[in-house]
């Protein structure tokens, strides 16, 4: 080995933080970004003091006509004014009339004509040319029966108010209004409608976003009356539900909210199973079978009946109706609480969905209960449907069938990966409420958060989230993409899944794994879950409560994870190895030819790899004026003994993808052991741009790594390694495929 000593200095004690390009402020806070903190929404992340939100209960009778596909219904509505504000006028939301004439719709999404286009590809750009769809409104009525004025803007309603609403009054009204059912194969994204079943001539109905609801209004931006256009969901106030359903005699009903009326529509047979059910714990039970179920599909019976539910607490209804449903059910036990979990589906449903539904119920609310707070309702539902997956209180919508009775392993996890996701879905917006029509990414992300963590302790051999997921996105072209911080209309379509779902919980998943830890992460998870249940959060109020519940500044994190389209790229651009310079060491090494340089010569040229050994750096003696007015002095010769054989190592990172993150270094030496040195984000505070750092090390390195384990989704891992990793040529690889496919 060649050595070459240089002056040691304050190596360990300066550094150089010239920044030759801008600084970006990656550190400063994001007050500037986030709304301010006031009496209702503390620095804290917490509601205030003065925290209030609005409150509307319901009481609807709905009938579900099944010859002519359409719904009508009349509903009384209570609607507390719990602002200081007094309200001249109300907004109410028609999302129904999305699909009429005239209104826009996914056009914009889907607006390409090209040589070669699917009838449905058609259907979807025309939408349902000839289809009366959206609200007929009935009437307007105050409770005294008197019309009240109203006001129609595409799918908003505003009722005007003969004298103010007061701050601290409430109001009553009722509304009558009917529209026909979608056929959902006929609108792109549909979230509700009909399915129909030719084989054997019947329909599942999944009715949803079917009343005219309160829009809320809250202290960040008094009404939230954003038009419905399908990509950014719902914002809506919490309330009791009292729901009659009238249906065909022969369909089973799916609903939100406790059933009533059990006596009057299920039979001694099925009440009895139901029972059963409630302290089987292990197991479903066949509520209604097959045969039962294939029994009903034959004929169709022209009376109704009615079925009564009712919900407390809820910010939204919804009900699934069919002759085709086979239903299953099953006890899940929670700390607090006991939950029915229960399934229905239709046959062509079979054998997948009685095996794996009712069990992916139990799984995420156990699993979600852990992470935040106990499913606090009394139902948990599933209904299987073709081509969605939508989510409402206490049931959810979710696809995924077999084919001929068979689905392949991916098929089979996509279908249970739904369930889990839109049950979860009951947490994250349906109890932590937050505005989906604004903000997209605090429902999905945060959902799709313990939806992963839930497939991955539950069902491991399953893919799942992590942060390897990301990287196609990240590395896309900055030109169209777009922050996490992008209110949820104005994402692309092709991309909201990647930045609204996957991006925040990858991000998540970072903080939790390898920026705060698990413990803390996961009680201020929890801190943010049940300071905000049954409220309205906003981004702002999940920042500060994850930095006040972690005593974590995350402000750079926040400021490039979630408002900024910045990727991660870190480089090791070089390594430096070192040895103190010994005299004895070295008098034995001149006997083996090894040539030693006695003067500073300065530093070598970059070395590619370790093969030149290390430079050799004299430590001088400390002068006196260094200590300054320090009396004490340091044992130097203590220091040198310390240092003595150890390897210094010096590394130089660069951040070519502008977001700053913490760096993992694996060492792996040449005995073929290896270790992990962990640097904070804050390593880049003086300079956003490259970073240098010493290690002292006893045993000789052979390979200096990057973030090994993939935690911070890098995006080009070949330049994360030193020595440099040669990647093969194209052609290299075609030589040596071509040598194989001769042997």
């Amino acid at each position: 080995m060649t050595y070459k000593i240089l002056p040691f200095c304050l190596l360990f004690f300066v550094q150089s933080y010239t920044q030759t390009q801008p600084w970006q402020g990656k550190f400063e806070p994001i007050d500037n970004m986030i709304a301010p903190p006031n009496s209702y929404r503390t620095a804290s992340g917490a509601p205030g003091k003065a925290y209030w939100q609005q409150r509307a209960d319901y009481k609807i009778q709905v009938v579900l006509d099944e010859r002519t596909n359409t719904i009508s219904g009349n509903e009384t509505i209570t609607y507390y004014n719990n602002s200081p504000d007094d309200l001249s006028y109300l907004w109410i939301q028609l999302e129904q009339n999305v699909n009429g004439k005239g209104n826009d719709d996914f056009g914009q999404f889907n607006n390409g004509l090209k040589d070669g286009i699917t009838a449905r590809q058609m259907q979807f750009l025309t939408r349902a040319i000839d289809f009366p769809a959206g609200y007929s409104i009935k009437y307007i009525k105050d409770s005294n029966g008197q019309a009240m004025k109203s006001m129609v803007n595409n799918t908003m309603m505003k009722v005007l108010l003969d004298a103010p609403l007061k701050s601290g009054e409430s109001l009553t009204f009722s509304i009558g209004w009917s529209y026909p059912i979608t056929d959902r194969s006929m609108f792109l994204l549909s979230r509700e409608g009909y399915e129909y079943f030719p084989d054997d001539d019947n329909t599942v109905y999944l009715i949803a976003h079917w009343f005219p609801r309160m829009a809320v209004y809250n202290d960040t931006e008094g009404w939230q009356n954003q038009q419905f256009q399908r990509l950014g969901e719902f914002a809506l106030e919490f309330g009791d539900y009292e729901v009659e359903i009238t249906v065909p005699e022969d369909h089973l009903v799916a609903s939100t909210g406790s059933l009533l009326n059990p006596e009057s529509v299920l039979s001694n047979t099925q009440r009895e199973r139901l029972e059963r059910a409630r302290t089987s714990f292990d197991s479903p039970v066949m509520i209604v079978t097959r045969s039962e179920a294939e029994a009903n599909e034959k004929t169709k019976s022209k009376r109704q009946k009615t079925w009564v539910f009712k919900a407390e607490n809820v910010r939204d209804f919804a009900f699934a109706s069919s002759r085709k449903f086979i239903w299953d059910a099953q006890a899940v036990a929670l700390a607090s609480n006991t939950v029915m979990a229960m399934s229905f589906y239709p046959k062509e449903g079979l054998p997948v969905w009685q095996e794996e539904s009712t069990k992916a119920i139990k799984n995420a609310l156990e699993v979600y209960s852990e992470a935040t707070f106990d499913y606090p309702y009394p139902v948990c539902i599933s209904v299987n449907t073709s081509n969605i997956g939508m989510e409402f209180p206490m049931i959810s919508f979710n696809g995924g069938r077999p084919k001929n009775g068979k689905m392949s392993k991916n098929a089979r996890a996509g279908m249970i990966g739904t369930i889990i996701h839109e049950v979860g879905h009951n947490w994250f917006p349906m109890i932590v409420s937050s505005d989906e029509r604004k903000w997209m990414w605090m429902d999905e992300g945060l959902n799709t958060f313990i939806h992963q963590r839930t497939v991955a302790e539950r069902y491991p051999d399953f893919n799942s989230t992590t942060p390897k997921s990301i990287v196609p996105f990240m590395s896309g072209d900055k030109n169209i993409l777009r922050p996490i911080m992008t209110t949820s209309d104005s994402e692309i379509l092709t991309q909201f899944g990647a930045n609204f779902y996957q991006k925040p919980t990858v991000g998540l998943q970072m903080l939790r794994h390898s920026i705060i830890g698990k413990e803390l992460f996961d009680a201020a998870f929890k801190e943010y879950a049940n300071r905000w249940k049954y409220k309205h959060p906003n981004p702002a109020d999940l920042f500060r409560t994850l930095e006040d519940a972690t005593a974590t500044d995350l402000d750079w994190f926040f400021r490039g994870w979630f408002f900024t389209t910045d990727h991660v790229d870190m480089e090791l651009s070089h390594v430096k190895w070192f040895k103190v310079y010994e005299a004895e060491q070295n008098i034995e090494q001149k006997k083996q030819n090894i040539q030693v340089k006695a003067g500073g010569e300065g530093k070598a040229p970059a070395s590619k790899d370790f093969s030149n050994g290390p430079e050799v750096i004299r430590m001088n003696a400390t002068p006196d004026n260094a200590y300054g007015g320090f009396l004490s002095r340091l044992d130097e010769e203590a220091v040198r003994q310390n240092l003595s054989g150890k390897n210094l190592y010096e590394i130089t990172i660069k951040n070519l993808g502008g977001l700053v993150m913490p760096v993992t270094v694996e060492w792996i030496y040449t005995d073929g052991t290896s270790e992990i040195d962990r640097l904070p984000a804050e390593i880049w505070r003086k300079n956003e741009y490259v970073v240098t750092r010493t290690f002292v090390k006893t045993k000789e390195v052979k390979t200096v790594n990057l973030d090994p384990n993939f935690e911070f989704a890098d995006t080009n891992m070949e330049n994360n390694s030193f020595p440099k990793t040669q990647k093969e040529s194209d052609f290299e690889k075609f030589k040596r495929e071509a040598g194989d496919s001769n042997k």
